[in-house]
């Protein structure tokens, strides 16, 4: 793409690798390019403020990498850097002073140049920066008169043409793409229809200059097999390596940030517990989900961004809980609003045509802080959290899954059996995590099963002290459909390969009869809960 000259952005989402990766490739390009590599990150409002402000700075990091990185900038002229350096203090700077300016360092230069800008979306709501990738997008347009960037890569979490120019409230919710916008006091020329065109408003024109950059930078198996053989040709754990990666995808789905820290967590954390004397005793299934187990219950940037992208979009929020506790299939729309922050900031994928949590990781990070909103509120979750008998739960450090079916199927009973339907078919699995959650709390963790979860059925699966219980939650529909569910349920004990199962039915039959009972199909025994 460079190569080619194109403009583009790389909008990934939070910890995604956006820097390595432009760091990366600035080494890569230095051979045949001359680069630059600056940030906007930690830039203080007043930079903004006016355009000679803007300018010297946008002079200051040129140098200052220039300064600091001598190879990547190998050819660029003596008089460049002088002008460089005296423009970063000239106080009546502006836009066609920078533009001129790269027009000198590029025709003078012995090789192409490119620039990358990180963290732009650190300046996304400063019309100042707006009106500075117009003037780069004006060069573009005449690069063959005017001498310009041979390549230009800006990389942020936001979607550019998501950028929020916050100049204005009537504009708080309108797209702004850096390259193919107009002034404000430009005349509206777009031969596509727009509605109205007033003065205060950055509006679409109808050409792009954009590439687009379709990198997958997420991690495959068979990627962090390959960072695992390296580490395995240094430490000798012994580790099957194609197991562990596919154990570590199958909570991350090769999100870089979660596959480097489960791993760190896995090298640098576990050693020494009880039960992993030797790395040899890390680097197993139960050491990954030991690792997930801490990961889940720390605190970091991005399980906080994602915390806080809820509590800012909150059309986003809903989405995710009616995916999560609802079991609704939403069918993704590439022009609903609402799915494409979700996508862009990482925590929602498309999958199949409809909307899915990103991974396992976020999945149940997000089922816990939606949990722990409503702990103190809860029937169900102080019922268990307060038995007197608390200790039937847990037999000889092993759960006993049975009996927490059986003392659930009581307190849902005593509690919610005069509810309407509709509200507990919205709310079953909810009020059975919130059981659940203060049993295990602090030893074994649960995700969901996303195959599975839908309207009527839900699978969680309950890791507990190395021990893993499957668990179908259901609607009742029926005797034939609960003959399918639980074909379905030894189905997944086959694959889990466990010899019993459990089944927890909500049933709104008013003839219906609750309580626990056991079923032997062949091998295996299910025992199912009705309430």
């Amino acid at each position: 793409m460079v190569d080619r000259g194109e403009y583009f952005s790389v909008n990934k989402a939070r910890q995604y690798g956006k820097t390595t990766t432009l760091n990366r490739l600035a080494e890569k390009l230095s051979g045949e390019y001359i680069v630059f590599l600056i940030s906007f990150e930690g830039i203080e409002d007043t930079v903004y403020e006016n355009t000679s402000s803007f300018c010297q700075r946008i002079c200051r990091l040129l140098y200052r990498f220039l300064k600091y990185n001598e190879r990547m900038t190998e050819g660029i002229s003596e008089p460049f850097k002088g002008e460089l350096c005296r423009m970063q203090s000239d106080h009546a700077a502006n836009l066609e002073d920078l533009s001129d300016l790269i027009s000198e360092l590029c025709d003078r230069s012995e090789k192409p140049v490119a620039i990358m800008i990180d963290e732009v979306d650190q300046a996304g709501n400063q019309k100042i920066f707006l009106s500075f990738l117009g003037m780069l997008r004006r060069k573009f347009l005449t690069r063959k008169t005017e001498p310009t960037f041979h390549s230009v890569i800006l990389a942020g979490v936001y979607d550019i043409k998501n950028l929020k120019l916050k100049v204005r409230p009537m504009e708080e919710h309108q797209y702004n793409s850096p390259w193919n916008t107009r002034e404000d006091n430009e005349p509206c020329e777009s031969s596509l229809s727009f509605g109205e065109c007033p003065r205060d408003r950055m509006v679409l024109v109808p050409y792009d200059i954009a590439a687009e950059f379709q990198v997958d930078m997420s991690f495959s198996i068979e990627d962090i097999a390959g960072m695992l053989t390296d580490y395995e040709q240094d430490h000798h754990t012994g580790m099957d390596i194609m197991k562990i990666s596919g154990l570590i995808y199958d909570y991350t789905s090769g999100y870089p940030f979660l596959v480097s820290r489960l791993c760190q967590i896995l090298d640098e954390n576990l050693l020494g517990e009880e039960g992993f004397s030797n790395l040899a005793a890390v680097w197993t299934k139960d050491g990954v989900t030991k690792a997930v187990k801490k990961l889940l219950t720390e605190s970091n940037t991005l399980f906080d961004d994602l915390v806080k992208k809820l509590n800012d979009f909150p059309e986003l929020r809903q989405s995710v809980y009616a995916i999560l506790f609802k079991g609704e299939k939403i069918s993704y729309s590439a022009y609903n609003h609402v799915f494409h922050l979700g996508i862009m900031f990482g925590f929602i994928k498309e999958e199949h045509e409809n909307i899915v949590i990103a991974n396992r990781i976020f999945e149940t990070q997000l089922y816990n802080l939606f949990i722990s909103e409503e702990l103190l509120d809860s029937a169900m979750y102080k019922s268990a959290a307060m038995d007197k008998d608390r200790n039937m739960f847990i037999r000889d450090g092993r759960l006993d899954m049975e009996q927490v079916l059986v003392r659930f199927t009581e307190t849902f009973t005593d509690i919610y059996s005069d509810a309407e339907e509709r509200f507990l078919e919205e709310n079953g699995r909810r009020y059975f995590l919130l059981y659940l959650k203060p049993i295990i709390n602090g030893i074994g963790n649960y995700y969901i099963e996303a195959r599975t979860r839908n309207m009527r059925r839900t699978d969680v699966i309950i890791d507990f002290r190395g021990e893993q219980f499957v668990c179908e939650l259901k609607i009742w529909h029926g005797e034939e459909y609960n003959s399918r569910g639980e074909d379905q349920l030894l189905r997944y004990l086959e694959d889990y390969h466990l010899s019993t199962g459990y089944m927890l039915s909500f049933n709104f039959n008013k003839k219906k009869k609750t309580g626990v009972r056991k079923i032997r199909i062949g091998e295996r025994t299910i025992i199912e809960a009705v309430v």
